[in-house]
């Protein structure tokens, strides 16, 4: 094992904008290292020494932490680096960039007691971080025992004093480099206010031993000051307001407004730790900190039931991002967890946004099992979904469920028109991904479309079309991935924890949908509100049956207004 970095420097030539740049470093190249299995973390760094000692040097610098450098020379990073994972596109963006690519390995590192992680989800909103970087190579001859010395007995030591000082970590040039000149590299990191040039700093590098260091040991030094610009993730996240590119290899796509929509989109996927493939698309505003509405999906469904929502939504608060995704069961890549429970639905949805590095979203919403999803969310992580809503979903699984759901099953099963049509062959719609697995087929979509939806919403001239995309949807589910994650519905209960919920939560339901109106009434009733009280409010939405999202979207968007800006 040969831990250490990647160290990159780059610079754009001036035909290529910036946006399209971003687009590329923060969608497609950066995620695609972070997927990595040795790859720990990424950061994007810009300098901040451009009129002065670093003038006329790169602007951009990287730096990937890795758990083994060897890898670097193996399959899994190679794929990277040709067709079809690597684009057209970066092969058409590869001559408009200066590029200096280094590796190091690990030497030591010294840390603050209170040191937190750069890589810690929220710490791009915690105030930055500035960067030194010291680069040297030593004299013939010149023993680095020295060099080491002087780190161990005084220039930490030192170091540690200067106002802001957060870590320093030492790296030589790799062995995998085969280089015969070793590069020393040193990066400190201090926080935005520090004491960089100040008595303390200039202590640190002016006595009597540091000259002796500069000025017989080594062969030549570079300094290069840096701030922390952002920090790649496993999920794509930057919404480009320029892009519309697509790679099917790597599921990923970023989609510009069009006379269609008004604002940009990035779709991808992240893989949970068991090895299921979750799809989303976060799309509106392009500002990275834009505030987040979290969208889960019902049993069978596609994140598409949310589109007449969405679309609403962000028309009248385009101040606001929506993350929908594909909820383990959608596809065949339902990962290896077994029984698939509530629980598992609900840290997936954890894990999601921990990839896009969100912290906490404004609001999440969520309908039948995602209803349930989202009320767990609030139940157990407050702090990551301080405010939901749970649309027709019960707090417990009713006891009829085995039986009407396993009755579902056999009749999918039993569907010999499902049995003989083929899979999709656009990979971002692919539901089935498996060569021993198929659809649902047609004859449980027509059935659960009609149990969802009334009769005045189907003969709706306005809504049918949304009906049909939904029957649709059903109807291309992997039958594999509905019979795993169905088994979330066969046995859950939050009842008991309801009162001492500490997030701010809300109901809504459809008028038509059965007995859920009553049932998710008394639910209302017993919810904690997050301030020591127990009620919360339940709106019924008129007209509508079990996915009010498809045939009242307007009341949805009314209801999220109310609880975001209520």
């Amino acid at each position: 094992m040969a831990p250490g970095i990647l160290y990159v420097t780059m610079q754009p030539k001036p035909e290529l904008s910036k946006e399209a740049f971003e687009d590329w470093y923060n969608n497609e190249h950066g995620p695609l290292r972070l997927r990595l299995s040795f790859c720990n973390n990424g950061f994007r760094f810009r300098a901040t020494d451009l009129e002065g000692m670093g003038k006329g040097k790169h602007e951009w610098m990287a730096v990937y932490d890795m758990t083994n450098l060897e890898d670097l020379n193996g399959d899994e990073y190679k794929k990277l680096r040709g067709p079809p994972v690597q684009t057209q596109r970066e092969t058409d963006l590869r001559p408009l960039l200066d590029i200096d690519r280094k590796s190091f390995d690990f030497i030591d590192e010294w840390k603050a007691d209170d040191y937190q992680p750069l890589d810690r989800i929220g710490a791009e909103q915690g105030g930055g971080v500035a960067l030194r970087a010291m680069l040297v190579t030593l004299q013939p001859g010149a023993n680095v025992e020295h060099l080491d010395r002087w780190y161990y007995e005084e220039h930490i030591v030192l170091l540690k004093e200067v106002p802001g000082w957060r870590r320093t970590r030492r790296f030589k040039t790799s062995t995998i480099e085969g280089r015969e000149t070793t590069e020393y590299l040193a990066l400190h990191e201090f926080t935005r206010e520090n004491g960089l040039g100040g008595p303390e700093h200039q202590a640190a590098s002016s006595t009597l031993r540091a000259k002796w260091i500069q000025s017989e040991m080594l062969a030549d030094r570079s300094a290069r000051a840096y701030e922390h610009y952002y920090t790649f993730g496993p999920a794509p996240r930057h919404i480009s307001t320029v892009s519309n590119w697509s790679s099917p290899a790597t599921l990923t796509r970023s989609i510009a407004p069009s006379a269609d929509t008004t604002h940009s989109a990035i779709e991808s996927y992240v893989s949970t730790p068991d090895g299921a493939k979750l799809q989303y698309r976060l799309e509106g505003s392009s500002s990275p900190s834009a505030p987040v509405v979290l969208c889960i999906t019902s049993i069978l469904a596609h994140y598409e039931i949310y589109d007449s929502f969405t679309e609403q939504f962000l028309k009248q608060n385009p101040q606001y991002r929506v993350l929908r995704y594909l909820s383990r069961g959608r596809t065949s890549s339902i990962g290896t967890t077994s029984p698939i429970t509530l629980d598992t639905l609900t840290q997936d949805a954890v894990q999601l946004l921990s990839a896009l590095r969100i912290p906490s979203v404004a609001l999440a919403i969520g309908v039948s099992l995602g209803g349930a999803t989202v009320l767990n969310l609030g139940l157990t992580h407050p702090t990551r979904v301080p405010v939901f809503l749970a649309c027709d979903t019960n707090p417990s699984a009713p006891p009829s469920n085995p039986k009407a759901w396993g009755e579902r099953i056999a009749q999918a099963e039993a569907d010999t028109e499902a049995a003989s049509s083929s899979a999709a062959s656009d990979p971002f719609s692919a539901t089935v991904i498996d060569k021993d697995d198929r659809p649902v087929g047609p004859a449980l979509a027509s059935a659960t479309a009609d149990r969802w939806f009334p009769q005045s919403s189907s003969s709706d001239s306005s809504i049918r079309p949304r009906i049909e995309q939904v029957r649709s949807r059903i109807a291309s589910n992997s039958l594999r991935g509905f019979k795993a994650s169905v088994k979330a519905l066969y046995d859950y209960d939050m009842s008991h924890r309801l009162a001492g919920c500490k997030a701010k939560g809300a109901f809504l339901v459809g008028e038509e949908d059965g007995k859920l109106p009553a049932a998710m009434r008394d639910m209302a009733s017993k919810l904690g509100d997050g301030k020591d009280s127990v009620g919360v409010k339940l709106t019924v939405v008129p007209g509508a049956g079990h996915l009010p999202m498809v045939d009242r979207p307007g009341d949805v968007v009314r209801a999220v207004e109310e609880m975001l800006h209520g």
